[in-house]
């Protein structure tokens, strides 16, 4: 009983609490501005026939940020600590978004993003690892669930505030949240793991020995390449969906900041659903085989359907955040592959890696919607990141448990 009852407090410990609270901030901040795209474009004077290609430039220059300072944090999560990443990352994009509220231009609006991309590419990753390192193996993927779960509710506390304010007051508050949750930081003890290799010779942080090997490099690659689907329903699918309303005909406005809301609501179910699944069936790769192809189902219908009704589609946004509901399980994977020396780094890299992988989606969907239809330019990239996500999971190594006191060398 006295078991149970440690392990129920250890989940619920203020540095597991912190990490969610602070991704919750992150997710309100990174999703806030495909909720606010269009509105917050009109009101910089950007023409009508002007704002799906603005929109997509200024979603690249965020998601450049993010994988450069995916990189950036990654390195100094495992240099310096978890912690130091926690602070540094949300002090940035919390400034930089309060800033976005001035802007008057298209060019400092995508300089801002471009900023607010680097900070908001350190607090998932810092947190995972931080929560996977401090709890007991048995209930770490509770621990990283309860993170993701708490965390994608931010997209819709974004879309809740961006309906009752101006688009300028919500980024106001979305960095006013950030610069608030700093304070309870103070009270986040560092992971014990990262103390004892802060003693030992191995290296930390070094990006390039994940590249000194061809197996290294593999099992690198395979973390990235299974959550490409991800991002491609949030940054294509979702994001544009008022485009696929019209591809389909449907004579109500489709507006995205609801269509987020929904996917992130069912992204959050999705995340615990594939978490307890996960624990349930004591294996990572079978819950993600389970949503990866429930990602395939739900996108061909999403893609296919034909019916005039608002409801259904915004379900259908709904139905696909549940698909690509394993986010957290997915990250917790790219952590448990790695040692501690290198953990931060990877953890941090492979999501803003994914995330930033909208930058080659979006110029593809562009393209191809103009030699086939936007449904089936759609289609196709669907494919291009189910296969390979698949055939990643089909080579990749089970971590259930896996005890994760290690370093890793260099080849």
């Amino acid at each position: 009983m006295n078991k149970t009852n440690n392990k129920r407090a250890q989940l619920f410990s203020i540095p597991v609490m912190v990490a969610a609270l602070g991704y919750f901030v992150d997710i309100y901040d990174l999703l806030l501005f495909s909720i606010v795209r269009i509105p917050s474009l009109r009101a910089l004077q950007v023409a009508e026939n002007e704002l799906l290609s603005k929109g997509i430039y200024l979603i690249n220059m965020q998601m450049a940020g993010m994988l450069l300072g995916g990189i950036l944090w990654g390195i100094y999560g495992d240099k310096k600590g978890r912690l130091s990443v926690l602070f540094g990352s949300i002090l940035l994009y919390s400034l930089a978004n309060i800033a976005n509220g001035f802007v008057t231009t298209v060019d400092q609006y995508a300089l801002l993003r471009f900023i607010a991309g680097i900070g908001l590419a350190g607090e998932l990753g810092a947190g995972i690892t931080l929560v996977a390192e401090i709890l007991p193996k048995e209930i770490r993927g509770y621990g990283t669930t309860i993170v993701s779960a708490v965390g994608v509710l931010g997209a819709v506390l974004a879309y809740l505030v961006a309906d009752m304010f101006d688009w300028k007051v919500a980024y106001f508050i979305g960095g006013g949240l950030g610069l608030a949750l700093l304070i309870l930081r103070f009270n986040v003890f560092e992971s014990g793991m990262f103390k004892q290799v802060k003693k030992e010779a191995a290296s930390r942080g070094n990006f390039f020995a994940l590249f000194t090997s061809a197996a290294m490099f593999y099992k690198y690659l395979r973390c990235i390449l299974i959550g490409l689907p991800i991002w491609f329903v949030i940054g294509v699918l979702v994001t544009f969906s008022p485009e696929f309303g019209k591809a389909i005909g449907l004579s109500e406005t489709v507006y995205a900041g609801k269509s987020v809301m929904f996917c992130y609501i069912g992204l959050s179910l999705g995340d615990i659903s594939s978490g307890l699944l996960s624990q349930y069936m004591k294996s990572r790769r079978k819950s993600v085989l389970i949503f990866i192809l429930l990602t395939l189902v739900t996108v061909a219908v999403y893609l296919t359907q034909t019916s005039q009704s608002i409801f259904i589609f915004y379900a259908l946004c709904g139905m696909l955040g549940f698909a690509i509901g394993y986010w957290a399980l997915f990250v917790t994977i790219a952590a448990e592959q790695f040692g501690t020396n290198l953990r931060a780094t990877v953890a941090t890299t492979v999501p803003n890696f994914v995330r930033g992988s909208v930058n080659i989606f979006t110029p593809l969907f562009l393209l191809l919607k103009d030699h086939i239809n936007v449904t089936g330019a759609a289609g196709v990239i669907a494919m291009a990141t189910i296969i390979p996500a698949l055939l990643a999971l089909w080579k990749m190594q089970e971590t259930f448990s896996k005890d994760l006191n290690y370093t890793e060398q260099a080849a």
